[in-house]
């Protein structure tokens, strides 16, 4: 599945349905690789391992920044850091932020949506 110019799949924000081996399930559509999921809707994500995560692809989070309460970071299959130069970008926009390997995030990404809080998931494919 492709979006053009980096565009939601879906516009606007669903449970993740399921993941595995580089993918994810939403909405009865699935995406090989990477995903952001925001209010904004969900998109694919460039990313596939923490060290790719840079400004530029954090800027779609950065751009919801008033509807994203908190982001949890999906950090692949382990445990992982993000460099402190993007956790200044994102506390500058006012989003606080958890890391976590991508099940957990994507499990609690689901239960936190379900409760209706404003919650962002940025989830590396496992």
């Amino acid at each position: 599945m492709a979006a053009p110019d980096g565009a939601p799949f879906l516009p606007r924000q669903v449970a993740i349905d399921g993941y595995g081996d580089t993918f994810f399930h939403f909405a009865s559509m699935s995406h090989a690789g990477s995903i952001l999921a925001l209010p904004s809707g969900i998109r694919g994500w460039a990313p596939m391992r923490m060290a790719e995560i840079d400004a530029a692809s954090l800027a779609p989070v950065v751009a919801d920044a008033g509807a994203v309460e908190l982001l949890l970071i999906g950090t692949g299959k382990d445990p992982a850091h993000l460099k402190e130069p993007l956790k200044q970008v994102l506390r500058e926009a006012g989003i606080r932020f958890e890391l976590m390997p991508t099940p957990s995030a994507a499990a609690t990404y689901n239960v936190l949506l379900a409760e209706g809080r404003r919650v962002g998931a940025a989830l590396i494919a496992v």
